[in-house]
Order: structure tokens, then C-alpha cells, then sequence
């Protein structure tokens, strides 16, 4: 359920959850939308959803990065791509993680121009490790999908994995057909940049070290970001 002043209230079309629950293809594996309860009660206005209860476990319930190996079968992995295939052919409305944003976060947070052009498929726009289930796959929290930057999801889910290099090995070699390409790279500098931003204000204090290497691996240039060693939130 989400709460929002009235004067901003209104689903936008194609998007969010009930967006991807018209657009998205079946074969993409998610909670499926049952009904849609939307009211308001003075000056606020709420929006709720009825959606599959499941009972497969997340793979991280509490963080969006990982420490361990959560030892996941191939078939997993397997279901991943087919999802994330089927999932870019899927018609977009919204741009998440805009061009504007790029032009200005690549230079604060990568030390590095934007690039010319940025080339778009449909994602989720917020895979890691906190909205995926473990088998059988289900891909959770639908309200960011949209027209990302090519190689942005498996980049972001990447770098949510860099504290455990066997999976993030792992989603190299299962992703080297998006993330070995230039237009992939770029789509995992913008998701290194999301997290750098969010490195600048406090967060992923274990994970930032590891998120300023890969990306000074990725471009020769060490991100200008602080890194720091304690956070408070």
C-alpha cells in the first residue's frame, strides 16, 4: 500500500504494478495482481494492491546486497535469463533512470563524460538480491520497471553481489552476452553510479570499496566518491 498527498493521487497509465500486470509477458514470473483498492481519507490519498501471497523464500529479506552464497541451481539462473529476454521485448512506458540523471551522475559519481548515447530495453529497473526469490524464481516490487539503459539490471544486480565474488562471477559469465557488449557496459556504469550516489549519502558502508574498483576497472578512472566506513540511517 503507498500514501500520497491527494492533490497527487491517480495511477499513470502503464506503469507501476498494475502497468507491468497489462504489459508485461506471462512468461515473466511475478506476483500476479488480483484486484486494486484505491480510496482517499481527507487530504491523503492511498493506493493498494491484491497480489499472489507466496511462499517461496527471498533470497535477502533484509538488505538488497548479499554476503553469502545463496547456492542457487542452474535452473535458476536459466529462469533469469529467459524473464530478463522476455521482459526487454515487453512494451515500456516510463524511462527509469533518465538520460538528465546520466548527463549529471556519471561525471559526480564515475569521474567520467556521459556517454553520447544510451541504448534502451524494458527491465525492472530494481533487481537485487532483496526483490528475487529463490527457486522457484519470482521477480517481487514492480513499481521502477520501465525503459532502463541495456545491461542496467543485470549491472545493478551485479553490483548488489560484488561482496561475494563467486556470484558475481557467476552473473558475469551467465550475463557476458549483455555485460561484454559497449552498450551493456554503459548500463553497468549507470547502475555503479545509482549505488555511488548512494555511497555519497551513507549507505552500503561493506559494499562501497568493492563498488569503486569495479567501476575504475570498467573505465580507468577512480570514482571521485567518498567512501565511507560508517553508516547511520
Amino acid at each position: 500500500m503507498s500514501r500520497t498527498a491527494k492533490r497527487n493521487a491517480g495511477r499513470k497509465a502503464g506503469e507501476g504494478i498494475v502497468g507491468a500486470s497489462g504489459l508485461v509477458p506471462d512468461g515473466v514470473p511475478r506476483p500476479h495482481l488480483y484486484a486494486v483498492h484505491d480510496w482517499t481519507d481527507g487530504e491523503w490519498a492511498f493506493e493498494s494492491e491484491v497480489l499472489d501471497y507466496l511462499t517461496q523464500p527471498i533470497v535477502s529479506p533484509d538488505r538488497a546486497d548479499i554476503d553469502h552464497d545463496p547456492g542457487l541451481p542452474d535452473v535458476w539462473w536459466a529462469d533469469l535469463r529467459q524473464a530478463l529476454a522476455l521482459l526487454a521485448e515487453a512494451e515500456g512506458v516510463k524511462a527509469t533512470v533518465r538520460d538528465g540523471w546520466i548527463e549529471r551522475a556519471f561525471p559526480q559519481f564515475l569521474g567520467i563524460p556521459a556517454p553520447a548515447k544510451v541504448e534502451r530495453v524494458t527491465g525492472h529497473g530494481d533487481l537485487h538480491w532483496g526483490n528475487l526469490t529463490a527457486a522457484p524464481l519470482c521477480l517481487l516490487d514492480w513499481e521502477r520497471w520501465g525503459r532502463v539503459p541495456f545491461g542496467y539490471d543485470t549491472g545493478l544486480l551485479h553490483a548488489n553481489s560484488l561482496l561475494v565474488p563467486d556470484v558475481a562471477a557467476r552473473i558475469r559469465k551467465e550475463f557476458a552476452p549483455i555485460l561484454d557488449t559497449p552498450a551493456g557496459r554503459i548500463g553497468e556504469l549507470a547502475a555503479l553510479a545509482e549505488m555511488l550516489q548512494a555511497v555519497a549519502r551513507g549507505w552500503y558502508p561493506d559494499l562501497a570499496p568493492r563498488l569503486v574498483a569495479r567501476a575504475e576497472t570498467l573505465t580507468g578512472v577512480r570514482p571521485p566518491v567518498p567512501v565511507h566506513s560508517e553508516v547511520s540511517v
